[in-house]
């Protein structure tokens, strides 16, 4: 499938003068209503922090820092034998994080906006389909599903948990491990993995990638086409619970201060679009939501 030429990596945020001040979720949701209110088919561009009241970790703090080492490399992932191994025995313990993880509030208030034709398009660069779940049905996964699991050599495609189900039974002394969860299916997991048994493709023997955009990959172009074509038809653009700071998001944002169209962000801390947008948010993101829901509703609704 074609790529576009822009990998999914990222940069640092320009030092501040402080913290930016936290709003009070009814001062922002008065501010978000009046920019939904005037445009009313949005483009919602979600990051990893719309998730984290599901239990699923985030990678940065709120000033777009890491808070751990940077995640796998694509090339290295598919160079390095033991560094498979060690994906794939941390994500023993890692991915039922995602698997079992449920739609949070915040989720559920973006379908119901859905519901109620403000939204145009989401666009997730999550990987753990909780929109998905949570009913939303205009949703184009950015980064790929974690879920899904591919052959880099055949092109075979599994559910994520076949995977982890032949790994267990190629390795039963990792089976029963625990350890602190960390994100996108990965956990603190520190041992020998030398012995550890990787499961390869079961047609060509090929090596096996959950089917999401690893740091270093590229995006696939249709997937970014869509996106643009989307934002293009869409009235504005509403980042939500992310920093920003991998351009394969947050390109969108610099399209549609190229276009004209109106950007307005809704996170807590800073993000890398701050300078471009008309509206900036640092607001819980589930209390704000509810309360926007509260103001949207037609009069005598229940």
């Amino acid at each position: 499938m074609p790529r576009i030429r822009s990998s999914v990596n990222a940069v640092a945020l320009p030092p501040s003068s402080g913290r930016p001040e936290t709003l009070p979720a009814g001062v922002a949701a008065e501010a978000l209503s009046d920019f939904i209110q005037r445009h009313p088919r949005l483009f919602i561009l979600t990051g990893a922090g719309i998730s984290t009241e599901s239990g699923i970790p985030d990678y940065r703090d709120d000033e777009g820092g890491w808070k751990r080492k940077q995640p796998v490399q694509h090339q290295a992932f598919m160079a390095d034998e033991h560094l498979r191994r060690r994906y794939w025995a941390r994500s023993l313990v890692g991915w039922p994080v995602i698997r079992n993880a449920r739609p949070n509030p915040a989720h559920h208030h973006l379908a119901e906006l859905e519901q109620r034709n403000h939204i145009h398009q989401v666009v997730t660069q999550n990987v753990d389909r909780l929109h998905q779940r949570a009913g939303s049905q205009r949703v184009l996964d950015l980064h790929g599903r974690a879920d899904e699991v591919l052959c880099m050599h055949c092109g075979y495609r599994c559910r994520r948990d076949d995977v982890h189900e032949w790994c267990s039974a190629l390795n039963p002394s990792f089976s029963n491990l625990s350890a602190e969860h960390a994100p996108d299916g990965d956990a603190d997991l520190e041992r020998d993995f030398s012995a550890f048994k990787v499961a390869n493709c079961p047609r060509c023997d090929g090596v096996l990638k959950p089917d999401v955009v690893f740091f270093g990959d590229f995006v696939p172009k249709a997937r970014v086409d869509a996106a643009k074509e989307a934002l293009q038809a869409s009235d504005g653009l509403l980042a939500i619970g992310s920093s920003l700071m991998v351009y394969s998001g947050f390109r969108f944002c610099r399209y549609a201060s190229e276009w004209g169209k109106p950007i307005a962000t809704l996170n807590l801390g800073r993000t890398r679009a701050d300078p471009i947008a008309d509206l900036t948010l640092n607001a819980r993101i589930g209390e704000t939501l509810s309360l926007v829901l509260d103001r949207l509703r037609p009069p005598g609704s229940c």
